[in-house]
């Protein structure tokens, strides 16, 4: 927590930045009430500590400056015995507490505690009060696929860490649920974890949801409103479809990230802010730094640490686990208990390609819960689009398809040609001579096509 403390007494002074340290705090120190009011209007402090007798400009002055520049902005006021009257004064004015002289190291501690503790409770209280509903403990990653082990070990290793992470991968695979755990796992677990999902939100207003703005900034801006910067002082801000947010957006985040201060829309105080940035995308970054709809100075800032979450359709051993998991939680929901799954139903959710991924098993589960006239859920009660014939998404996971035509045909013929042989080999046991008749190619083409094709 950063502290101004406004003391005249360099002794004095000297012991209450030390006390304070001690506890893990940044000090800020001014030595007269003019300074104080100077740095004031120069930043924003998680708690000022000022006496009230002080040379240039009183405690009280100080007190008005600090409630100015924010009226949230929490002041302690020191007080000598026999001017108890102006301590009484200075908390009608708006001081949070008042400390007595001579200062008692345990009861300064005890105070600052107290206002760091519901300074972190009102912005966490702010950010509930705008999430979808409450989550309780660290977030669940259902699976035992090695892809999804791999992904999870590298959470844990970024997590310790203050790096920037970009996460990678479809849609509905469940990036902000690994930001989630990016922040439980990491030292500012006990801070808040603020999302926002920059597609959601149109560009004019995007600036504005970021970084607040001052009262009277604009029409209808009748009081000042912290931004999720402010909101996640201290925690980690997950920015959802970071791909999607405006130019001018981006050189204000690109500021904040190499500053780590920024002004509220219609403001002119610089506010520093001390956040983890976890970011995600469906889009391929990198592509649009070339086509210049992405800084390519941004990109490299968010990309410290890219980590691709896999798709469902690249772990499919998942399908059970996952399944049984939302059937269970739905189960309970809809008060439809023993709900199972049928062998038919559970083939089926395997041999789906699943383009929404977890968020469309999620869906497909409910819906068939609620649906489903018994207990055990059949295959019939899954309405999945994909049933038959060539799915785009499945060919667009196996094929690349950058580049010309004829090169993106010769992808794919390759591709048929190389699975076409590799089921001749298994139906023949690995004779190749009777798999080169299955084909009905002769012997030697099948070596060649085999050698060309990286085959043993």
């Amino acid at each position: 927590m950063s502290v101004l403390i406004v003391e005249d007494k360099d002794s004095l002074r000297r012991m209450l930045r030390k006390t304070l340290e001690a506890e893990g705090h940044e000090i800020e120190e001014a030595s007269d009430g003019a300074q104080a009011i100077e740095m004031l209007e120069a930043r924003r402090f998680s708690l000022v500590l000022t006496d009230l007798r002080l040379p240039k400009a009183d405690g009280l002055a100080v007190l008005q400056a600090a409630l100015a520049a924010d009226p949230e902005q929490p002041v302690i006021v020191m007080t000598a015995y026999g001017t108890v009257e102006l301590a009484v004064e200075a908390m009608k004015v708006g001081a949070c507490d008042f400390l007595a002289k001579p200062v008692d190291p345990d009861h300064l501690v005890l105070l600052v505690s107290r206002v760091a503790r519901q300074d972190r409770l009102q912005r966490e209280n702010e950010v509930l009060r705008e999430a979808l509903g409450d989550r309780v403990g660290g977030p669940t990653i259902i699976g035992e696929s090695e892809l999804l082990k791999t992904a999870l070990q590298e959470v844990s290793k970024v997590a310790a860490t203050d790096a920037t992470v970009l996460l990678l991968g479809e849609s509905g695979t469940g990036k902000e649920l690994f930001a989630r755990s990016v922040h439980h796992h990491s030292p500012r677990h006990d801070q808040p974890f603020v999302a926002i999902n920059c597609a959601a939100i149109p560009d004019t207003l995007l600036e504005n949801e970021l970084f607040g703005h001052e009262k009277g900034a604009y029409t209808g801006a009748s009081s000042r409103k912290a931004g999720r910067f402010e909101l996640a002082e201290g925690g980690t801000l997950f920015l959802d479809e970071i791909g999607d947010i405006a130019a001018s957006v981006q050189a204000k985040l690109l500021r904040v990230l190499q500053e780590k201060s920024f002004e509220r829309v219609g403001g002119t105080r610089t506010l520093e802010v001390d956040v983890r940035i976890v970011t995600a995308t469906n889009r391929d970054l990198a592509k649009e730094v070339a086509a210049g709809r992405f800084r390519e100075d941004l990109y490299y800032r968010l990309s410290v640490f890219p980590l691709e979450i896999p798709s469902l359709a690249r772990r499919r051993e998942d399908i059970p686990l996952l399944a049984s998991h939302f059937l269970s939680k739905f189960s309970r929901q809809l008060g439809r208990p023993g709900l199972k799954l049928s062998d038919g139903a559970l083939e089926c959710l395997e041999a789906h390609h699943w383009p929404g991924n977890v968020r469309e098993l999620e869906n497909a589960i409910e819906r068939a819960a609620i649906l489903a006239d018994s207990p055990t859920l059949e295959a019939d009660d899954f309405m999945l689009a994909e049933r038959s014939g060539p799915n785009r998404d499945r060919i667009r996971d196996l094929v690349d398809f950058d580049g010309p035509l004829q090169e993106v045909a010769s992808r794919a013929a390759s591709l048929v040609e190389e699975l076409k042989i590799q089921d001749a080999l298994q139906e023949r046991e690995g004779n190749k001579t009777k798999a080169a008749e299955l084909l009905g190619v002769s012997y030697k083409t099948l070596l060649n096509k085999m050698r060309d094709l990286g085959l043993k």
